[in-house]
Protein backbone atom coordinates (compact mmCIF):
# COMPACT_ATOMS: atom_id res chain seq x y z
CA UNK A 1 0.00 0.00 0.00
CA UNK A 2 1.06 3.41 -0.92
CA UNK A 3 0.60 6.78 1.05
CA UNK A 4 0.40 9.96 -0.76
CA UNK A 5 2.46 12.84 0.70
CA UNK A 6 -0.14 15.26 2.30
CA UNK A 7 -0.23 18.57 0.59
CA UNK A 8 1.62 20.48 3.85
CA UNK A 9 4.34 17.75 3.21
CA UNK A 10 4.55 18.59 -0.45
CA UNK A 11 4.55 22.69 0.08
CA UNK A 12 7.61 22.38 2.60
CA UNK A 13 9.64 20.09 -0.27
CA UNK A 14 8.52 22.74 -2.77
CA UNK A 15 9.93 25.40 -0.66
CA UNK A 16 12.98 23.62 0.40
CA UNK A 17 16.41 24.40 -1.86
CA UNK A 18 17.49 20.93 -0.36
CA UNK A 19 16.46 17.56 0.79
CA UNK A 20 18.77 15.65 3.49
CA UNK A 21 18.68 11.92 2.57
CA UNK A 22 20.05 9.31 5.01
CA UNK A 23 19.73 5.31 3.23
CA UNK A 24 18.47 2.88 5.96
CA UNK A 25 20.81 0.07 6.40
CA UNK A 26 19.95 -3.25 6.29
CA UNK A 27 19.16 -3.21 10.04
CA UNK A 28 17.34 -0.76 10.18
CA UNK A 29 19.81 2.33 11.15
CA UNK A 30 20.73 4.97 9.13
CA UNK A 31 23.36 6.23 7.24
CA UNK A 32 24.92 10.19 7.22
CA UNK A 33 22.51 12.35 4.99
CA UNK A 34 23.49 13.77 1.96
CA UNK A 35 22.07 16.86 0.63
CA UNK A 36 20.39 16.71 -2.68
CA UNK A 37 17.91 18.32 -5.30
CA UNK A 38 14.41 17.83 -4.67
CA UNK A 39 11.21 18.21 -6.71
CA UNK A 40 7.58 17.52 -5.74
CA UNK A 41 5.22 17.23 -9.46
CA UNK A 42 2.34 15.65 -9.39
CA UNK A 43 1.12 14.92 -5.69
CA UNK A 44 5.01 12.94 -5.90
CA UNK A 45 8.79 13.71 -4.96
CA UNK A 46 11.17 13.14 -7.19
CA UNK A 47 15.27 13.58 -6.47
CA UNK A 48 17.93 12.47 -9.02
CA UNK A 49 21.55 12.61 -9.27
CA UNK A 50 24.06 13.97 -11.80
CA UNK A 51 24.65 9.74 -12.96
CA UNK A 52 23.65 6.62 -12.34
CA UNK A 53 25.75 4.70 -10.26
CA UNK A 54 26.27 1.99 -7.63
CA UNK A 55 28.46 4.16 -4.64
CA UNK A 56 27.58 6.82 -2.39
CA UNK A 57 23.95 7.41 -1.68
CA UNK A 58 22.53 6.76 -4.87
CA UNK A 59 23.68 3.35 -5.10
CA UNK A 60 22.57 3.10 -1.16
CA UNK A 61 19.26 4.00 -1.93
CA UNK A 62 18.73 1.40 -4.70
CA UNK A 63 20.60 -1.18 -2.40
CA UNK A 64 17.97 -0.47 0.74
CA UNK A 65 14.85 0.76 -1.45
CA UNK A 66 14.37 3.15 2.27
CA UNK A 67 15.59 6.05 3.44
CA UNK A 68 14.71 8.91 6.11
CA UNK A 69 14.01 12.79 4.44
CA UNK A 70 14.27 15.91 5.78
CA UNK A 71 13.32 19.39 4.66
CA UNK A 72 12.43 22.16 6.75
CA UNK A 73 9.59 21.24 8.96
CA UNK A 74 9.04 17.55 7.35
CA UNK A 75 10.90 14.43 8.84
CA UNK A 76 9.86 11.39 7.20
CA UNK A 77 10.41 7.69 6.36
CA UNK A 78 10.28 6.82 2.45
CA UNK A 79 10.53 3.74 0.47
CA UNK A 80 12.12 4.48 -2.64
CA UNK A 81 10.87 3.65 -6.45
CA UNK A 82 13.60 3.63 -9.40
CA UNK A 83 11.70 4.75 -12.04
CA UNK A 84 14.25 5.54 -14.73
CA UNK A 85 12.86 7.80 -17.75
CA UNK A 86 9.38 7.46 -16.24
CA UNK A 87 7.47 10.32 -15.90
CA UNK A 88 10.79 12.58 -17.31
CA UNK A 89 8.70 15.40 -18.99
CA UNK A 90 6.77 16.53 -15.41
CA UNK A 91 10.14 15.64 -13.36
CA UNK A 92 12.50 17.55 -15.93
CA UNK A 93 10.09 20.63 -15.78
CA UNK A 94 9.62 20.72 -11.92
CA UNK A 95 13.67 20.43 -11.89
CA UNK A 96 13.95 23.68 -14.36
CA UNK A 97 11.10 25.59 -12.42
CA UNK A 98 12.43 25.23 -9.37
CA UNK A 99 15.97 25.12 -9.66
CA UNK A 100 16.32 27.04 -12.94
CA UNK A 101 16.39 30.81 -11.91
CA UNK A 102 18.81 30.45 -8.77
CA UNK A 103 21.03 28.35 -10.70
CA UNK A 104 20.87 29.19 -14.13
CA UNK A 105 20.59 26.81 -17.42
CA UNK A 106 24.07 24.77 -16.77
CA UNK A 107 23.56 23.17 -13.69
CA UNK A 108 19.63 22.73 -13.98
CA UNK A 109 20.37 21.48 -17.75
CA UNK A 110 23.01 18.76 -16.13
CA UNK A 111 20.02 17.60 -13.93
CA UNK A 112 17.75 17.43 -16.79
CA UNK A 113 20.02 15.43 -19.45
CA UNK A 114 19.56 12.09 -20.67
CA UNK A 115 21.91 10.03 -17.81
CA UNK A 116 20.47 12.05 -14.95
CA UNK A 117 17.04 11.55 -16.05
CA UNK A 118 17.83 7.68 -16.17
CA UNK A 119 18.48 8.48 -12.38
CA UNK A 120 14.92 9.10 -11.70
CA UNK A 121 13.72 8.01 -7.96
CA UNK A 122 10.27 8.68 -6.46
CA UNK A 123 10.47 9.12 -2.85
CA UNK A 124 7.04 7.16 -1.47
CA UNK A 125 6.06 8.14 2.14
CA UNK A 126 6.01 4.71 5.10
CA UNK A 127 2.64 4.71 6.36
Amino acid sequence: MTTTWSAEALQQVAEADELEIAVRRADGTLRRATPIWVVSAGNQVYVRTWYRRSTGWFGRVLESGRARVHVPGLDADVTVDDLGTADREIVDDAYRAKYGARYGAGSVERMVGDEAAATTLRLDPEP
